[in-house]
C-alpha cells in the first residue's frame, strides 16, 4: 500500500491562524496532525507516502526534513493549487499499478487504515470511501447495499429501502483507473470526478464506521474542542490509570480578569484543572509557552505551583493540577490578626524562596513580554497605562502622559536603585495564591522575569482584594526584612526605598488595569476594589517625602 496525504490546501476557515502555520502542522498534544497521519499510515503497513502542498510549503517540508520515518515520505509542491482531484493527479507516477490510499492531513481519528485498505482489496469496484455519522457534515447519500448513490444531494429512498446520509471522513482507496478522469495541471475537485463516475454508472462502495471515533478540526472551534478532549483523555490515562475507562465531564469555571478560560475535568473522583490560552497567531514565545517553560522551571525548583501533566503550546491548552477553588481572598476573610499573619509570613518565606531559587536557571528567552523589570516596563506598561486606561478611560480625563513624566521617572529610577534582584512574579496578589490541604500555592506565573524581588512583597501587601491595614503591611514587610537577611546580605534601607516605589509603580499598574477591565472588558466587579487601590497609592505618594507628587495627587483627588 501507497499513500497520497493531501496537505496543500489553504485553511481558510482556520484564519487567522493559518496566516503564520499550515493547518497540517496544528498541534494536538504538541505532535502535529501530519506526524500522526503518517505514523498512523506507518503502523498499517505502507510502504511509501507522497504530501502534496502549497500554502506555507516550506514550514511542511522543513518538518519533514527532521523526521525519521521507517518508510519514504516525499513532498510535491504545487506552485498552483490542484484541488484534492489535481493533487491525486499530479501524484499519479508514485502508484503504479496498485490502488492506493489518500487521506487528508488535518483528521483525527482511530480508524484502522489497514482494515479500510483490506475492504477495498475484496471487492471490484474501483473507490471506496470511509464515511461516518456526522451530522453537520452528512452529505453523501448511500443505499441499503452500502454504495454511494449521490454526494452533495439527498435522495430519498422508500420504505422498504431506505438511504441514507452520512459524512465524508477524508480517507478514500482509489485504483489506478480514476487517472484517466483527472484532467492534467489543471485545478481539479475529487468529488466531481466521483460524482461524475456516477454518472457513467460506476460503482463506489462506501465503508461505514461503527465505533471509530473521527473528527473534523476544519474550524478554531472544533480544532480546539478536538484537542481538548484527546489531552483531557491522554492526562487522564497518564495520570490516572485506574479511571481509564469512565466518563469525564467537562465544567467551565468563573473568568477572572485575563482572557483565558478556565475548565475542570471530572473523571470518577480524580480532576484535572485546563487552561485555555487560546490558539497561537505569530511565531515567537507566546503567553501559553511562558506559561509552560516558567510553571515547569519553578516546579522543578520545588515552588508550591500546579504541576503540569500535559500541554500544547500551538493550541494553547495548558492540563495541570486541580488545586480547588479556594484562594487567599477567600481563605482569610474570617481570619483574625494573629491568623492573617501567620498565613503570610508562610507565603512570604515561599515568595522569598521563589525569588531567590527560581532566579538560578531562568532563562530570559522563555518570558512573552519582557525579560528584565526595567525603566521602559514601569514607564510604558504601569505609568502610562495608568493614565490612558484609568485616568482617561475610567475616570474620562483628557489627561497628558507628558504632564507627569517626571514623577514618573522618578518613580522609576527609586524603584530600581537598590534592588535585590532575583525572579520575581509580578502579579502577586491573593486571587493567584490557592489554599489547599493548608498549602499555599502560586498561580498566574507567566509574567514572570528577572528583577527587584521587592516588586512581589509590594504587590503582596498593598493587594486592593484584601487591602491589608498599614499596620499589617509595616509588620509583614520587616519581616521579610529579617528573613530575607538569612539569605543574602542587603542594604535595608536601600531595600526599603525601592519597594516603596515598586509599591507606587504597582498601585499605578493595578488602576490601569482595573480601568481597563471595568470600561473594556465590562468586567463591572472590578469597580468596587477601585476606592481601596486609590487609597493605597495616596499613602504611599504621601510617605514618599522625596518628591511632593504634585501632578499624581491632583488627579488622585476625583
Amino acid at each position: 500500500m501507497k499513500a497520497l496525504i493531501l496537505a496543500a490546501g489553504l485553511g481558510t476557515r482556520l484564519f487567522p491562524f493559518t496566516q503564520q502555520t499550515p493547518k497540517p502542522l496544528f498541534t494536538i498534544s504538541g505532535r502535529p496532525l501530519i506526524d500522526t497521519v503518517i505514523r498512523k499510515l506507518e503502523d498499517s503497513g505502507c510502504e511509501e507516502i507522497m504530501i502534496n502542498t502549497h500554502h506555507l510549503h516550506e514550514k511542511i517540508e522543513a518538518f519533514i526534513q527532521t523526521q525519521h520515518y521507517a518508510i519514504p515520505v516525499h513532498t510535491r509542491y504545487e506552485p498552483t493549487i490542484l484541488g484534492t482531484g489535481g493533487g491525486i493527479k499530479n501524484s499519479e507516477d508514485l502508484f503504479g499499478e496498485n490502488p492506493f490510499l489518500v487521506i487528508n492531513s488535518d483528521i483525527i481519528t482511530d480508524i484502522n487504515l489497514k482494515t479500510v485498505y483490506d475492504f477495498h482489496m475484496g471487492h471490484n469496484y474501483p473507490v471506496t470511501l470511509a464515511l461516518c455519522d456526522h451530522p453537520e457534515f452528512n452529505k453523501v447519500s448511500l443505499n441499503k447495499k452500502k454504495f454511494i448513490i449521490a454526494f452533495r444531494r439527498k435522495i430519498p429512498g422508500n420504505c422498504s429501502s431506505p438511504n441514507k446520509e452520512l459524512a465524508f471522513t477524508g480517507i478514500h482507496i482509489i485504483d489506478p483507473e480514476i487517472f484517466n478522469l483527472i484532467p492534467q495541471n489543471k485545478f481539479s475537485d475529487i468529488i466531481d470526478i466521483y460524482i461524475e463516475m456516477l454518472a457513467r454508472n460506476k460503482k463506489i462502495k462506501a465503508f461505514v464506521l461503527n465505533r471509530q471515533s473521527f473528527k473534523d478540526i476544519g474550524t478554531p472551534k472544533s480544532y480546539r474542542n478536538a484537542a481538548m478532549e484527546d489531552m483531557a483523555k491522554e492526562t487522564l490515562k497518564k495520570k490516572f490509570p485506574e479511571n481509564l475507562n469512565h466518563q469525564i465531564i467537562k465544567t467551565r469555571l468563573p473568568g477572572d480578569g485575563s482572557d483565558r478560560k478556565w475548565y475542570r475535568f471530572y473523571s470518577k473522583e480524580k480532576n484535572l484543572i485546563m487552561a485555555d490560552h487560546g490558539i497561537k497567531c505569530r511565531d515567537g514565545i507566546s503567553e501559553t509557552d511562558s506559561f509552560i517553560l516558567i510553571g515547569r522551571h519553578l516546579y522543578c525548583r520545588g515552588i508550591p505551583v500546579p504541576e503540569i501533566y500535559l500541554h500544547d503550546a500551538f493550541s494553547g491548552l495548558v492540563f495541570m493540577e486541580d488545586l480547588g477553588d479556594t484562594n487567599l481572598q477567600t481563605d482569610i476573610i474570617s481570619k483574625d490578626k494573629a491568623d492573617i499573619l501567620s498565613s503570610y509570613k508562610r507565603i512570604i518565606d515561599n515568595i522569598i524562596t521563589m525569588n531567590i531559587s527560581a532566579g538560578n536557571g531562568f532563562k530570559t528567552a522563555w518570558t512573552h513580554q519582557t525579560p528584565f523589570y526595567d525603566i521602559n516596563l514601569i514607564l510604558e506598561k504601569e505609568c502610562r497605562y495608568f493614565v490612558l486606561s484609568f485616568l482617561n478611560k475610567y475616570l474620562n480625563m483628557e489627561a497628558a502622559y507628558e504632564d507627569f513624566a517626571s514623577e514618573f521617572e522618578f518613580i522609576a529610577n527609586k524603584a530600581l536603585k537598590y534592588p535585590v534582584t532575583g525572579f520575581m512574579h509580578r502579579d502577586m496578589q491573593s486571587r493567584n495564591i490557592m489554599v489547599k490541604d493548608k498549602t499555599f500555592y502560586f498561580i498566574d506565573f507567566q509574567g514572570g522575569r528577572i528583577g527587584p524581588i521587592q516588586y512581589d512583597l509590594a504587590s503582596l501587601l498593598i493587594d486592593p482584594y484584601v487591602n491589608l491595614s498599614s499596620n499589617i503591611q509595616n509588620d509583614l514587610l520587616d519581616y521579610a526584612i529579617q528573613k530575607l537577611a538569612n539569605f543574602i546580605n542587603f542594604d535595608e534601607n536601600g531595600f526599603r526605598i525601592s519597594q516603596r516605589y515598586c509599591s507606587i509603580a504597582r498601585n499605578l499598574q493595578i488602576l490601569g488595569a482595573f480601568g481597563h477591565l471595568v470600561r473594556v472588558k465590562s468586567k463591572k466587579w472590578f469597580e468596587q476594589y477601585i476606592p481601596p487601590a486609590v487609597k493605597t497609592l495616596q499613602r504611599n505618594l504621601d510617605a514618599a517625602k522625596e518628591n511632593d507628587f504634585t501632578m499624581l495627587k491632583s488627579v488622585l483627588r476625583y
